[in-house]
């Protein structure tokens, strides 16, 4: 795996911003609460330095801790990888079959989205993870993933602890009073026997720890069991999304065609190899895939074009008829708009009374799509598009007698 150092790779000293957002602060701080307590009620519990069960157990500890935060720091530093400013396939034939990014100035290489978190495109993009501060992608796919798997094992021995920590201070508490304790420690076997305190504030801190424990077993277990699923069928997140897209597509127009996802190999070992490799790089350049029998080497960027002019060909044009001010839980636009407000990172957009809105998207209470702009860059952006409640808006006269609705609509009509 090679040294700690070598793996970690700073571009510049910019990198370490990373670490001042909320995202690593909280989590590293539930690393620390958690290992740090973890480790000292071990000594209360367990006294390592006398038995060899006491010793392996404090090294698992230490040894969860390294792990964890060996992943933990790789996935956020190594980053996800990106498409090369500028890039274009080789074949200027096949530039008909990708999507092009005007923020980047290139086209969208197979399997890569631009991230706006991260302002590039990025290679084979999962998702922008706020614990990371950056895109779990291409690069860093293994490594976010074994810090899905190893957090959740080192926080159920760390609870295990706390458990038996509190169960064996309480018992003596009860036995022997409150003041001063004395702990049958037969497994160290230590004489005499220690005098050890833990008051009030060494409970509290315990229990403390214990919740955070246990939340995020069960937490980020279930993040790594989703990690898990669509790395066997060599899916993304938002490539599985676009499958679900694919089969509404079909369905919606009845059309006589089947989708299948090119990058699936049909095995789930083969599939789990694209990802996790023994020298822990990911398999090949993270511009071009190798696809199962009978897909076209572009088939999933196809079928990206063929939703994005669909999502043209459904939208509704919308005129803004109140202002919104982009809160993402707005106040006075009534109490069911701020309940059901977006569970989701996408933006909200500012709106004001008189412009008009091209919907692609939308839920009962909120709807999704791009502000038409008169001028085709405004503040150097060529389109600004988030959520937006959909009490703000009314449809166009000239959409009003059109069955055509934004995706989602019809379903919650």
């Amino acid at each position: 795996m090679g040294t700690f150092c070598s793996v970690i790779k700073f571009e510049n000293l910019q990198e370490l911003k990373r670490l001042c957002h909320w995202g690593p602060i909280i989590a590293l701080g539930v690393i620390a609460i958690c290992s740090t307590m973890a480790m000292i009620d071990s000594v209360l519990w367990y006294w390592p330095l006398h038995t060899t069960g006491g010793s392996v157990n404090f090294i698992m500890l230490i040894n969860w801790t390294v792990m964890i935060l060996y992943n933990y720091f790789n996935a956020m530093f190594i980053g996800p990888g990106f498409v090369p400013l500028g890039w274009k396939p080789e074949n200027s034939q096949d530039n008909m079959y990708l999507q092009y990014c005007k923020v980047c100035q290139a086209y969208k290489a197979p399997r890569s989205h631009h991230c706006r978190k991260c302002n590039r495109c990025v290679m084979k993009m999962d998702h922008h993870c706020p614990w990371i501060n950056n895109c779990c992608g291409y690069q860093n796919h293994a490594s976010f993933t074994l810090f899905l798997l190893l957090a959740p094992l080192g926080c159920i021995h760390a609870a295990f602890i706390f458990v038996m920590t509190m169960y064996t201070q309480l018992y003596n508490r009860l036995s022997f009073g409150w003041n001063t304790v004395k702990i049958d420690m037969s497994a160290a076997r230590r004489d005499p026997l220690p005098i050890i305190p833990f008051g009030l504030a060494a409970f509290a801190a315990t229990l403390f720890a214990l919740g955070l424990a246990l939340g995020t077993t069960i937490a980020v277990g279930m993040l790594f069991f989703i990690q898990m699923k669509i790395i066997l069928r060599n899916k993304t997140s938002i490539e599985s999304w676009i499958e679900e897209k694919a089969k509404d597509r079909i369905q919606y127009y009845q059309l006589d065609e089947v989708f299948v996802f090119p990058y699936d190999m049909g095995s789930r070992w083969k599939n789990f190899k694209q990802v996790f490799t023994w020298s822990g790089a990911p398999e090949g350049d993270g511009l071009a895939w190798p696809i199962r029998e009978g897909c076209h080497q572009y088939s999933l960027t196809i079928e990206q074009l063929k939703q994005k002019a669909d999502k043209r060909i459904r939208s509704v044009r919308y005129r803004v008829i109140e202002d919104y001010s982009g809160a993402c839980c707005p106040l006075n636009k009534g109490i069911k708009t701020f309940f059901t407000s977006p569970c989701t990172e996408e933006p909200r957009i500012r709106l004001q009374r008189g412009e008009f809105i091209l919907a692609t998207r939308g839920l009962r209470y909120w709807l999704y799509g791009d502000k038409i702009l008169d001028d085709a860059f405004v503040e150097g952006v060529s389109r600004i598009r988030g959520w937006f409640p959909r009490n703000c808006v009314e449809k166009c006269p000239c959409d009003v007698e059109t069955d055509q609705a934004p995706e989602g609509e019809k379903k919650n009509r």
